[in-house]
């Protein structure tokens, strides 16, 4: 056998060998990827580029996150009954339309409302740090943190007093950062965590290691703080510097996080209680909401979680329920608007419907390119009536969904694929006219100083089109 007929054999059989990888690639896709946009982009990638389209999606084409959920334990007697009130009372205090909702929403995720809860809203790190920090330096038993950023700089240092204290206090202190949030700042904020005797620190899928480069585009989102299973601060602010907006800090960031109190708590603490042991430490029972004492408020709530790991779209879901539910008025405030066509599509319906349909926007965002990618879903939106605002800086980070002054949607995921498809996020569900009140305060004052964007019915540059269409493909990687 010559030289040339081994050349030629081992050709063959390497090319027989990328055929059948891409097969098998190609039939991994069909069997596991929902979205059909989505499976048609990676068989493209893998035909097109054969070796190296099958080694991209073997890296990040594939969800290798599976979790075991928790049991959600309803624990004592019915949270219903220590509101003092019937079902069919409750039933009256929850506009009828939503009623529907709420049906739909415990199908969508089967967790129970609780009720007796209280909310309050906390407006940028100002308000929110001092407080956090005062509600850790006073736990007696537990203090669960969950951050997306926790950064070490002028914010972050203000905790640490506050969980020495806790510690010295005999609480046991649980921190967990995601892996990727916790290298915006360096030296990272790790350092000076672990050297806190008597402080558990835990990272979610660390970014440096090789092993979890697969799972770099799956983020840890949520921002959870539980003291002694009593009081809570949930929402979508991260601790950074930047949120101290008082301070004038290099970049300012307008954000809202929301104190809570009542048995919606117990809720939450499932939430840490599950990422906490998928981060590989050892599993604890958090302590629970004491439901012998008096209940705070009247507010029903519930917690909605949501990632990769399991049915995720829940938060999608929900919000296509509510924009269907919608009778008056929808106000949306979100740093980053860039969700897939079911739900434009449920805006531009809403609003044909002759609801009042608001997003509330910032006028620059933070990330390259994203500005010009939400501009490319604008035009349509405003053709069909929804209002568009876009507020002036400091940037705007803040999230808020409000149906109807009487349906509350807050936590944090922002209206883009990351947070509908990829991202860890955990939202609350919550119908309660006081806070509603206070939330249409807080966006009524944003639109007073934003300006809005008018629907022109000539037709764009050719090149502005080119461009935000452009960058509006790269709408998953935002």
């Amino acid at each position: 056998m010559n030289m040339d007929t081994v050349s030629l054999s081992s050709f063959s059989i390497a090319g027989f060998l990328y055929v059948l990888l891409q097969i098998f690639v190609t039939a991994h896709i069909l069997r596991y990827k929902d979205d059909v946009k989505s499976s048609i982009g990676w068989i493209g990638l893998v035909w097109l580029t054969p070796l190296l389209g099958s080694i991209f999606y073997v890296l990040f084409g594939i969800n290798r996150i599976r979790r075991k959920a928790l049991s959600l334990r309803n624990k004592g007697p019915n949270l219903m009954a220590l509101t003092g009130k019937t079902e069919q009372e409750i039933r009256q205090e929850i506009p009828r339309p939503f009623l529907q909702l709420l049906r739909l929403g415990y199908k969508v995720h089967p967790q129970l409302f609780s009720f007796g809860n209280h909310a309050e809203p906390l407006l940028n790190g100002d308000e929110a740090y001092p407080e956090m920090c005062r509600l850790i330096a006073s736990a007696q038993k537990e203090v669960l943190l969950q951050s997306y950023i926790f950064d070490n700089d002028s914010a972050g240092q203000l905790f640490i007093p506050a969980l020495k204290q806790a510690v010295k206090n005999g609480a046991k202190v649980k921190v967990l950062v995601d892996g990727v949030g916790l290298n915006y700042s360096k030296p990272t904020i790790a350092a000076a965590l672990r050297k806190i005797k008597g402080i558990d620190f835990a990272v979610f899928l660390p970014s440096k290691s090789p092993i979890n480069l697969p799972f770099v585009n799956l983020r840890n989102h949520r921002k959870i703080l539980i003291v002694d299973g009593e009081t809570a601060v949930f929402g979508g602010m991260n601790i950074a510097a930047g949120n101290l907006v008082q301070t004038n800090p290099k970049e300012p960031i307008q954000d809202i996080t929301f104190k809570v109190s009542g048995p919606v708590v117990d809720q939450m603490s499932r939430v840490f209680e599950e990422d906490w042991l998928f981060a590989g430490k050892r599993h604890f029972i958090p302590v629970s909401f004491k439901t012998s004492k008096k209940l705070p408020g009247h507010m029903p709530a519930r917690i909605i979680p949501d990632g990769p790991d399991s049915d995720y779209g829940k938060l999608e879901q929900l919000i296509l329920g509510a924009l269907s539910c919608a009778q008056h008025e929808v106000s949306i405030v979100t740093p980053y608007f860039l969700p897939e066509s079911d739900i434009l599509s449920a805006l531009e319906v809403t609003a044909m419907r002759g609801v009042n349909v608001e997003i509330i926007l910032p006028s620059k965002s933070n990330i390259l390119g994203m500005d010009y990618a939400m501009r490319a879903n604008f035009a349509k939106l405003l053709k069909k009536g929804v209002k568009i605002y876009r507020t002036k800086p400091p940037f705007d980070h803040s999230k808020i969904v409000l149906v109807d002054k009487a349906w509350i949607f807050v936590g944090s995921a922002n209206w883009d694929v990351r947070s509908f498809k990829l991202n860890f996020e955990c939202n609350m569900e919550c119908t309660d006219k006081h806070l509603a009140e206070k939330l249409a305060q807080i966006i009524a004052h944003k639109k007073a100083g934003a300006f809005q964007e008018k629907w022109d019915k000539e037709k764009p540059p050719f090149w502005r089109t080119l461009r935000d269409n452009a960058f509006k493909l790269l709408t998953p990687y935002y």
